[in-house]
């Protein structure tokens, strides 16, 4: 698009090898057919963003959480109404609030140092026709739900849901998790790692027959950058998806923590983050582990560290005429879509 052209010269270089970054955004806009679901106040904002690292070297994909409450520096965008926006700090999903897709990307990419190759934007309608080409969810619901804002109620247990009820399980806050946003987004990690389960059991990514309906009713719901605005530019994107395991199919928040000046507001975990934006720039691999009682994320110590972050011992020398041991790789708080499966 226009306004990332124009500042191409400041763009991230491109992952190394022919990895993709794609970002995800699910937008909270209540026109036209989402009206239904709330007045429209004028704005839209990214309710959900996620950055998707797909590996060049086998190392699967990488499901990375941003917060919308995460203080960032927005740069100055274009605005909707054309005019030019002054860089400020501020919550994370006031760049799509200000600027759209082309403001959100820019913040990523100065955020992250990952450059982001493909974008997809999915209101809710866009969602439940997504869920429904796929003939629903499977999902474990670990406590009764009866959230009238969401328009859900569940009974607990195993449910597979359509598209209506994936939206408001997805959307769930106030009734859910003590109207946590890291209750929110873990749901939705866990909830996107069943439809990487539902497509890859029931033979969807394999069966162009079964696909093609599901990447025709994507391109009818979702807007995309040119790249994977036709029916061939997804059927590329999942054929890439085919074949990773789901165990390497890994979901986690970026490593944050309640901002120091404001704790209704986000700041990153240092070095931790600092440390998973390289490693998805390198196209370098990453694990990821459960943390009970943590509200955030960060790393996950697997070997001695300094400073909260997995991995950073020193590796052993070699022996000589040897070789040197690898470095342990990195562990973050997280899930993966294996790890999600509802029987």
């Amino acid at each position: 698009m226009a306004e990332l052209e124009r500042y191409e010269r400041e763009r991230p270089a491109p992952v190394p090898r022919g990895g993709r970054n794609v970002l995800l955004v699910g937008s909270d806009t209540r026109a036209g057919e989402n009206a239904e679901y709330g007045r429209d106040r004028g704005t839209q904002r990214s309710d959900t963003t996620i950055l998707l690292h797909l590996s060049a070297r086998g190392h699967g994909v990488t499901a990375v959480s941003i917060p919308r409450d995460l203080m960032v520096g927005v740069p100055g965008c274009r605005t909707r109404a054309g005019g030019r926006s002054a860089p400020r700090f501020a919550q994370f999903n006031l760049a799509f609030q200000v600027g759209g897709t082309a403001c959100t990307v820019r913040t990523v990419e100065r955020l992250t140092g990952i450059r982001v190759d493909h974008h997809m934007v999915v209101d809710f309608r866009g969602f439940k026709d997504m869920v429904d080409a796929v003939g629903g969810v499977r999902v474990c619901v670990r406590e009764p739900i009866d959230d009238p804002d969401a328009r859900l109620e569940l009974p607990a247990g195993p449910r597979t849901l359509d598209g209506e009820q994936a939206l408001g399980y997805v959307r769930a806050r106030k009734s859910l998790g003590g109207g946590s946003d890291t209750e929110r987004m873990n749901r939705q990690q866990e909830f996107l790692g069943a439809l990487v389960t539902k497509v890859q059991s029931n033979g969807v990514l394999l069966n162009p027959a079964r696909l093609y309906p599901v990447l025709d009713a994507a391109t009818r719901s979702v807007t995309t950058d040119p790249g994977l605005g036709s029916l061939r530019g997804l059927y590329d994107l999942a054929r890439r998806l085919r074949d990773v395991p789901t165990e390497k199919v890994r979901f986690l928040t970026v490593p944050r923590r309640p901002h120091h000046a404001d704790p209704n507001r986000d700041e990153l975990v240092q070095p931790d983050a600092g440390r998973l934006f390289r490693r998805l720039r390198a196209d370098a691999p990453v694990a990821v582990a459960p943390a009970a009682g943590r509200d955030g994320g960060g790393a996950v110590p697997t070997a001695p560290s300094t400073g909260g972050t997995a991995g950073t011992s020193t590796p052993p020398k070699a022996p000589p005429g040897g070789s040197r041991t690898p470095a342990p790789v990195p562990t973050f708080t997280g899930t993966d879509a294996a790890a999600n499966a509802c029987p």
